[in-house]
C-alpha cells in the first residue's frame, strides 16, 4: 500500500502505537490556492520600494511565517533595521494592496477534491493559515461551501509562525484531537516543519519550486510530485492509515 512504509516510520518515531485519523489540519497558500506565484511578486515589490535585495523563490522558503514575521525578519536581513509589530503590520497592508493588484488567485486544481475526499472519509477539515485578511476567509467559505469546519487558526490566534509548531497545536486544541489523531497538508518547508514538531503525520506537496527533497528534509513523513498525486493517492492513504488501528 502506498503509506505502509511512512507510517510505520511516523509510528516509530512518534511513539504512538496506531493513527486514529479523525482531522486534517489544511494550510492554505499553495493548497487550497495556487497563490504562491502573485504573493512572491507582491512581496518582491514591497521589498525593493522599501531597498531591499531579494528574489521570488526566497519567499517560498519563508511560506508559512505570519506576514509580520516575513517583513521583520527581511528588513533586519536586508537593511539591518528592527521594525515593530504594527510598522510590519502596516507595511503587511501595502503588500496586500500589491497582491490585489494582481487579480484574483485562482483555486488550486485538485483541492475542491480533495476536501470532498476528506469530508466523505469522516474527517474534520481545520484550516491552517498564518493570514489575518477577512476577505481570504469569506473566500475560502465560498469556494469550498460545508467543507470546512467553523474550527480555524489564523494569525490572529497565533503569537508565534511556522515554523513553531503553535499553529497546528491551536489546530488540534480546537477539534479537540491528539497528534496521532491527525494528519497536516503542507507545501511549505517551515509548514511542514511545523507540523511535523506538533506530533503530526506530516504530508508534503510539490506545488511550488520547492523540492521534494527539501519537504523531506523539514520532516514531511510522505511527499507527493503534485495535488493531483495526492488527491488520487488520498483514499488509498486513508485506508492505510485506517489499518493501524485494526
Amino acid at each position: 500500500m502506498i503509506g505502509q512504509t511512512a507510517i510505520a516510520n511516523y509510528l516509530k518515531f512518534s511513539g504512538h502505537k496506531s493513527i486514529d485519523l479523525k482531522v486534517a489540519l489544511i494550510d492554505c497558500d499553495g493548497i487550497l490556492y495556487d497563490s504562491m506565484k502573485n504573493h512572491t511578486r507582491a512581496w518582491v515589490k514591497l521589498m525593493k520600494k522599501n531597498g531591499i535585495k531579494c528574489t521570488r523563490d526566497e519567499f517560498y522558503l519563508y511560506e508559512g511565517m505570519t506576514g509580520a514575521g516575513i517583513i521583520k525578519l527581511m528588513f533586519k536581513k536586508g537593511v539591518g533595521k528592527n521594525i515593530t509589530d504594527d510598522e510590519a503590520w502596516e507595511l503587511y497592508k501595502v503588500k496586500g494592496r500589491y497582491l490585489k493588484e494582481l487579480g484574483e488567485i485562482p483555486v488550486m486544481p485538485g483541492a475542491l477534491e480533495m476536501l470532498t475526499k476528506l469530508k466523505e472519509a469522516g474527517i474534520e477539515r481545520v484550516l491552517v493559515t498564518g493570514s489575518r485578511e477577512p476577505s481570504v476567509l469569506e473566500r475560502i467559505d465560498n469556494d469550498f461551501p460545508e467543507l470546512f469546519s467553523e474550527k480555524r487558526v489564523t494569525a490572529h490566534d497565533t503569537r508565534h509562525g511556522k515554523p513553531n509548531p503553535e499553529p497546528y497545536l491551536k489546530g488540534m486544541a480546537k477539534a479537540e484531537a491528539k497528534p496521532n489523531q491527525c494528519i497536516v497538508i503542507e507545501n511549505a518547508p517551515l509548514g511542514v516543519q511545523a507540523g511535523h514538531t506538533a506530533g503530526c503525520f506530516t504530508i508534503g506537496i510539490t506545488t511550488g519550486p520547492i523540492s521534494e527533497k527539501e519537504l523531506t528534509k523539514a520532516g514531511a513523513d510522505i511527499v507527493f510530485k503534485s495535488m493531483e498525486d495526492f488527491v488520487a493517492a488520498l483514499p488509498e492513504l486513508i485506508a492505510d492509515f485506517k489499518e493501524t488501528t485494526r
